[in-house]
């Protein structure tokens, strides 16, 4: 049997896999010393986080997301925003990547990628300091304070990436950044090409040339139109792919350059009625439209759980039993 990594390598290269990769089984996420994601408010908190940004999650509501009336705010004006935007500090001191540095060390790097989790992305960056309205009008209205703005936070990435690499010596990334709705992406890839291609190929090359071996970008959204740029980045997988994006497709016509990850979408399964029929389903059409080779079955949610608990082992329940009937 192969280990996990073995298994996965395997997927990606269209060789012998001997079952699905199931969902997240291949990353052990290190979480703690996390400067973005420092602060994010529990259910039914308000909160201010990294960048100055204040977060709320209203109870009954699945997660959080910036606050945007003026009072809030942090970028008020892009013409402005070295006024307005400052980087939060990386820490360096040991005591701070400690708990870090002992996760890591304790993973055992034959079965598990050493993974470093990385969010917001500089496109959720740029919304999330000054609302999504004014970063796509800012697009077209002030195309060079936004391109300064993006290269600021491409800076910060880089500077971050650094400081990981050194401490705990990371062998993939799972990077986040919601690139569209379920239906199209937020820019055109023109737009896109413009404005975040440099950017993450910048982040993204120096970490393949510092020692991460796999980089996977999470966007549980419709992107199929921006695969060619995940590929020229140097994306291995894309997570979050949802069944809008025509999976199949899109493994035939890019799979032996990138591998595609999800295809069971959480908004369809991940409910508080949910059923293990449901999930049954969703898993083997999955499996069997979208085959052995460059494909994870997986939910699209960013992180190896469920909003709803006992969702996400039942799907890999169902992964299991694909992988005995399909291997």
């Amino acid at each position: 049997m192969l280990t996990k990594r073995q298994n996965l390598w395997e997927t990606l290269k269209g060789g012998n896999p001997d079952r699905f990769v199931k969902q997240y089984e291949f990353m052990n996420l290190i979480m703690e010393a996390s400067v973005t994601m420092a602060g994010f408010p529990a259910p039914g908190q308000t909160s201010k986080a990294a960048w100055g940004i204040t977060w709320m999650w209203p109870e009954g509501q699945i997660g959080p997301f910036p606050v945007h009336d003026e009072e809030h705010k942090v970028l008020k004006d892009i013409t402005e925003w070295r006024k307005y935007v400052q980087a939060p500090v990386i820490p360096t001191d040991d005591e701070t990547w400690a708990p870090a540095i002992a996760h890591a060390q304790a993973v055992d790097r034959n079965e598990e990628f050493v993974t470093m989790m990385a969010a917001p992305g500089v496109f959720e960056m740029t919304h999330h300091l000054m609302s999504m309205e004014d970063a796509l009008m800012a697009l077209y209205e002030e195309p060079e304070a936004m391109h300064e703005l993006i290269d600021y936070l491409t800076e910060f990435e880089l500077a971050y990436a650094k400081t990981v690499i050194e401490k705990i010596h990371p062998d993939a990334l799972f990077h986040h950044d919601d690139w569209g709705s379920q239906i199209n992406s937020f820019l055109s890839p023109e737009m896109f090409k413009k404005f975040f291609l440099p950017a993450y190929k910048k982040i993204y090359g120096f970490y393949k040339a510092n020692g991460v071996e796999l980089i996977v970008h999470h966007s549980d959204s419709y992107a199929a139109n921006l695969v060619p740029f995940m590929i020229e980045m140097g994306v291995d997988i894309w997570q979050g792919v949802m069944t809008t994006n025509n999976t199949p497709e899109l493994i035939e016509k890019y799979g032996e350059k990138i591998t595609f990850m999800g295809d069971i979408d959480s908004g369809y399964l991940d409910l508080p009625d949910w059923q293990p029929e449901r999930c049954a389903e969703a898993v083997e059409r999955a499996c069997r439209r979208c085959g052995k080779h460059y494909f994870i079955p997986c939910l699209t949610m960013g992180g190896p759980d469920s909003i709803y608990p006992g969702v996400y082992a039942q799907v890999n329940q169902e992964i299991d039993r694909m992988s005995r009937e399909m291997f």
